[in-house]
């Protein structure tokens, strides 16, 4: 089997990395990003990649020059969360396992943005890196559908499990056995990383698209100037009077929009545990013509 280098940093990047070694392949060094503080009591923690990295028994590294230095064939790279240099590319070849149909996605959260387009498919990519922000030739691809009522999580790792798959048959003859990669095809798309914003419900939007937001697992509003996460909540059918109120209006756990309603599940109160929608709203007994999001 053949010797690589591997670059990553998040949870998504563990999978593949496992799925390297379990095939037998020498993984000389790691490389992750530096620890950081995390959760709320702001603990200095290590990245998921290497806290398994230590698990395998690998070697770890904060520097990415260090992937050339450890006699690797290749360079793996698995969400790393930083732009390789050119002057690194030009001394190691690397390919990079990104979560999209290339070209379209290009960028830090092409999962999330796939979700908020409405996009039915999406995918993951063998690229060649190159300088340029994953815009290197593809190697293999292989698609992956998205449902109506798929959320982040889900989508997430049934991309992993894919990916991680599609890793592995492709590095199965190291880097000599890989296929000529093709250029990409079609109209380019920035995935930019998503903002609190973008996680925030506007109710003038129609519920399909909120729906979306929701499905990404933090959106959030206002209610009663205290912020509200909105965890679960689906498209309603629900048949209002001839004049039911703005965007945002309350009828129990069912919300104005722009066009149609959202029924709301699950919610998280500022400073507390998530709850079914209905205990909250039978506990903050929302007035007639009450409404979310308008402080």
């Amino acid at each position: 089997m053949a010797r690589f280098a591997f670059l990553g940093t998040p949870d998504m990047a563990v999978a593949p990395l496992r799925a390297l070694v379990a095939a037998g392949h020498d993984i000389a060094l790691c490389v992750t990003r530096p620890d950081r503080r995390r959760g709320r009591g702001g603990a200095i923690t290590p990245s998921p990649v290497k806290e398994a990295a230590r698990a395998l028994g690998l070697p770890v590294s904060h520097a990415m020059e260090d992937v050339a230095t450890v006699g690797a064939e290749l360079a793996v790279v698995v969400a790393y969360g930083r732009i390789i240099p050119l002057s690194l590319l030009e001394r190691i070849p690397l390919v990079n396992l990104h979560f999209s149909l290339l070209p379209r996605w290009r960028g830090a959260a092409p999962v999330e943005r796939a979700i908020l387009a409405g996009d039915r498919e999406t995918g993951v990519c063998l690229m060649k890196l190159e300088e340029g922000l994953d815009t290197g030739p593809v190697y293999a691809r292989r698609v992956v559908t998205i449902g109506p009522d798929t959320d982040l999580a889900r989508l997430r790792a049934e991309l992993v499990e894919v990916g991680s798959s599609l890793l592995v048959e492709s590095l199965v003859g190291g880097l000599a056995g890989l296929p000529t990669p093709q250029p990409q095809e079609g109209e380019p798309t920035i995935a930019a990383k998503l903002t609190p914003e973008d996680l925030r419900l506007r109710w003038e939007e129609d519920a399909v698209q909120l729906h979306r937001v929701v499905r990404l697992d933090r959106a959030w509003t206002t209610f009663r100037g205290r912020r509200l996460g909105i965890l679960k909540a689906v498209p309603s059918d629900w048949v209002w009077s001839e004049n039911p109120g703005p965007p945002g209006t309350l009828a129990g756990t069912s919300v104005i929009t722009g066009d149609g309603t959202l029924e709301l599940q699950q919610v998280q109160p500022e400073s507390r545990a998530p709850m079914p929608a209905e205990d909250w709203a039978r506990g903050v007994r929302p007035s007639l013509g009450e409404r979310l999001g308008s402080d």
